[in-house]
């Protein structure tokens, strides 16, 4: 089902996940959507593979990790989480032949902790990977130096879509 993407969050430059300038990672791009979702978007390349044409798993966790942690800033865009506990089923393999989509939401809060879920989907619909997580919610200046918003975190500069499949 498409759904109206109502912004692009921010990237990074050195992230595994989000970094435009990490020649081996992801280069993934997020957009808020209409209901609440984080999608993440990533394009993987051979170096991400484990078998020959499957993604490595430990780069799908990363993905569902970062785009679970990564929706709270849609409800509070000053928002900074740390893993606590995630948890991780798979299902299909992912194959490294085109894009991949992560879907992600915030499932709960209290205090400092938050919780979510979030699921790989393949081009036919189909999830490939599911995970849960618990992260707790810290000030930026105790998870990295605090020039890191001026230096690494700074918008997009991709073409928003209007919507997108979610």
């Amino acid at each position: 089902m498409k759904r109206a993407v109502r912004k692009a969050q921010n990237v990074s430059r050195m992230c595994m996940v989000c970094g435009v300038e990490n020649r081996l990672g992801l280069r993934a791009h997020f957009y808020e959507v209409e209901g609440g979702d984080l999608v993440g978007v990533f394009t993987p390349s051979p170096e991400h593979q484990s078998y020959p044409g499957r993604m490595h798993g430990g780069m799908i966790s990363a993905i569902l990790d970062e785009t679970i942690g990564r929706a709270v800033n849609i409800r509070d865009p000053e928002a900074w989480g740390v893993t606590v506990e995630l948890s991780l089923r798979f299902r299909k393999p992912v194959p490294l032949d085109g894009p991949v989509k992560a879907v992600a939401r915030i499932t709960g809060e209290v205090r400092r902790l938050f919780e979510g879920t979030g699921e790989i989907v393949l081009a036919d619909g189909t999830v490939a990977a599911e995970a849960q997580g618990r992260y707790l919610r810290l000030p930026l200046d105790r998870i990295a130096d605090t020039d890191f918003v001026d230096r690494e975190w700074f918008p997009d500069q991709v073409d928003v879509p209007s919507a997108i499949e979610a």
